[in-house]
């Protein structure tokens, strides 16, 4: 008897690395389909994510509620939640679609372990930032004078926090995403356990609430470009600009170094180059 089936895992092969441009693909209806499912969900999540912001902020302010607003509104973890919670009901909807990235850093980091190729990847990014402008817009057409007065939700970094801080909690809050997605999408794991590809939206979607308990005091968490050029673009103030780059240095740099320690430490596939498959 084998180890594997002592402990009755199945046997399992790593899908082939997708190929940097994909012609067929191109042709395949498949394709727009995803980024159609991308789009809408990345809308989706800022809409409900960014409106839970405005109402936090709008329930906790001392001018409107002064008996009692810092106990007012859903608070941090209320918003930790929204975000978390709207990735894990997202995921769960989009996986079979597209494989349910709605952030550009995860659609990065799966391409440089080509898990995706390079058309895929630059049209997912497109819909994504896309629906996320698309998505505040609709918080501010239906709460202008809050989306205004509170800042549009936009990501800005805290004072007192350098700006080597808000990068390095952007690399390490989207390093715990990225890891997390390629752990929970593992085809080794899938293979062993037939319920782990049902359950991997929890463990992202929980991902992010971590992450977002940790980092909203200091950059108020992107950890996805699109979030934050979403709210940027229809914030549009100069001050949501200044350091907005954090913004997409530290989560493409923290997806590729959870790239690199899945891939190549975790998995050793260095020579095999293969790794799991995060798309439908």
């Amino acid at each position: 008897m084998t180890k594997d089936e002592e402990y009755g895992t199945k046997d399992y092969t790593d899908p082939p690395p997708a190929p940097l441009v994909d012609f067929e693909e191109i042709t395949k209806w498949s394709l727009y389909r995803a980024v159609i499912a991308e789009f809408v969900a990345t809308m989706l999540f800022l809409y409900v994510t960014v409106a839970t912001v405005i109402g936090y902020k709008h329930q906790s302010d001392p001018n409107v509620n002064p008996a009692d607003a810092a106990c007012s509104g859903v608070g941090i973890l209320g918003i930790a939640w929204a975000f978390g919670g709207m990735i894990f009901i997202l995921v769960y909807c989009t996986a079979g679609i597209s494989g349910g990235h709605i952030n550009p850093a995860v659609t990065f980091g799966l391409f440089l372990a080509r898990k995706v190729s390079l058309v895929r990847a630059i049209l997912y990014i497109l819909a994504q930032c896309l629906g996320a402008i698309c998505g505040c817009g609709l918080v501010k057409g239906f709460q202008r004078a809050y989306y205004v007065r509170y800042g549009g939700g936009a990501n800005s970094l805290s004072s007192g926090y350098s700006k080597g801080t808000g990068v390095a909690a952007e690399i390490i809050g989207t390093f715990v995403l990225v890891y997390t997605v390629f752990s929970a999408t593992d085809p080794k794991l899938n293979a062993r356990d037939s319920h782990v590809p049902v359950l991997a939206p929890l463990p992202i979607g929980f991902a992010v609430f971590m992450v977002h308990l940790a980092t909203i005091p200091i950059t108020g968490t992107g950890i996805n470009p699109a979030r934050s050029l979403g709210a940027a673009v229809v914030y549009n103030h100069e001050t949501t600009w200044h350091d907005h780059w954090i913004f997409w240095v530290g989560p493409f740099a923290g997806a590729a170094f959870a790239c690199i320690y899945h891939q190549y430490v975790l998995r050793m596939s260095a020579g095999k180059g293969h790794g799991s498959s995060y798309r439908a």
